[in-house]
C-alpha cells in the first residue's frame, strides 16, 4: 500500500484522486512539472493527512494552473518566485503528519 492509498480510503476519493492526476497529465509540461514538484514538496515537508484538505489544495492548484495555461501565463506569474512559500501557505491550515505525530506523542506520554 503506497502513501496515497493509505490516505485515500474510499472508492469515491480514489476516483477523485485519479481524476486530479488525469487533469495534471493534461497540463502543458511547465505546469505538469510544477504540479508534480509541488506535490512532492508538500508530502516531503510533512504531508497533508486529511482527504478534504488534499482535495482542496490540489484541485485548487489544478484550477489555477489550468486557468494560467489558458491565459498563456508562466507558472511563476501565478505562484511567485518562492514556490516553497506558496506551498507552505497552501497547507498552513491543513492537518499534517507532523500534527498527527505530535498528538500521538502527547497522548502516549500523557497516559503514562
Amino acid at each position: 500500500m503506497n502513501f496515497i492509498e493509505k490516505i485515500i480510503g474510499s472508492l469515491d476519493d480514489k476516483r477523485e484522486w485519479k481524476a486530479m492526476e488525469a487533469r495534471a497529465k493534461s497540463l502543458p509540461s511547465e505546469y505538469r512539472n510544477a504540479y508534480n514538484t509541488i506535490k512532492e514538496y508538500i508530502y516531503a515537508t510533512g504531508g497533508v493527512t486529511d482527504w478534504k484538505d488534499i482535495s482542496r489544495i490540489f484541485n485548487g492548484i489544478l484550477d489555477l494552473f489550468e486557468e494560467g495555461a489558458a491565459n498563456g501565463k508562466k507558472v511563476t506569474d501565478l505562484i511567485g518566485e518562492d514556490a516553497a512559500s506558496f506551498c507552505d501557505e497552501l497547507v498552513k491550515d491543513a492537518k499534517t503528519w507532523k500534527d498527527k505525530q505530535r498528538k500521538k506523542l502527547n497522548d502516549q506520554i500523557g497516559h503514562n
